[in-house]
């Protein structure tokens, strides 16, 4: 499969702060990938490097072969590459509908409605809730919320920052499921999560940061077994496949 993200010697940070140091990263196109890491080993940092928001200080990242680096976000929008944060970015005043047509304010509004009625068939539960106001849903909800504005766009790629943040673990696993059905239709995910355990046990690939570097990566499921994973995680033990599904 080619790769639809790929970073090359990517060294960059926040200014004069270094926080990438030589990152190199293939990202599987219609599949997903699984950043993890110890806390600052500068996981959010490769997101954001990708989609604008870090300073990229050499190196190169490109999209299906085509050179993105240092592109601003609204060009990389209509290139098909979508970002949803850490934590809650709904607009909590406005209403659902509202919210989700902020993900397509720079398309004609026939376009947008159009959009909107397709990114609602894959979210129910978003459409359940179209006339509320945002700051009336619940965690898993907005998350779902989240996700749906920013597929309409029709991104070929999704990077997803911490989803689990705040969530009880049965709608973790609900988001988890809709990430896993988004790949299944040939959308490219790029996550980053601290629940190693669930996030490795759904994904088809992880790639493990220590101090701005790949220290390892390959298949997810072969990863979360591996004993190396409990050196990088400092104070872990080695973390087993886990044998039963996790409950939904």
């Amino acid at each position: 499969m080619t790769a639809a993200i790929t970073l090359s010697a990517v060294v960059g940070g926040y200014g004069p702060l270094r926080i990438l140091n030589g990152v190199d990263l293939e990202v599987e196109g219609g599949k997903i990938t699984t950043l993890v890491g110890p806390n600052g080993a500068g996981k959010s940092t490769v997101l954001k490097a990708i989609f604008g928001q870090a300073d990229v200080h050499s190196g190169a990242i490109a999209l299906n072969g085509r050179n993105i680096t240092r592109t601003p976000p609204r060009a990389l929008l209509l290139q098909g590459v979508a970002f949803v944060p850490q934590g809650r970015n709904v607009f909590p005043m406005l209403s659902v509908r509202a919210n989700l047509r902020l993900g397509a304010t720079m398309l004609p509004n026939a376009e947008i409605e159009t959009r909107m009625r397709e990114v609602l068939v894959q979210f129910p539960r978003v459409a359940e809730r179209i006339e509320s106001q945002a700051s009336a849903m619940s965690g898993g909800e907005q998350k779902q919320l989240e996700i749906a504005r920013a597929l309409m766009l029709r991104p070929s790629v999704l990077l997803i920052d911490e989803p689990s943040i705040g969530l009880s673990p049965i709608v973790v696993q609900q988001v988890f499921s809709l990430l896993r059905e988004l790949a299944s239709r040939g959308l490219t995910v790029l996550m980053v999560e601290q629940n190693v355990k669930r996030a490795l046990a759904m994904s088809d690939t992880a790639v493990v940061l220590e101090t701005g570097r790949v220290a390892l990566s390959g298949d997810a499921h072969t990863l979360l077994a591996d004993p190396r994973m409990g050196r990088i995680f400092v104070g872990a033990a080695a973390m087993p496949v886990p044998t039963t599904p996790a409950v939904s």
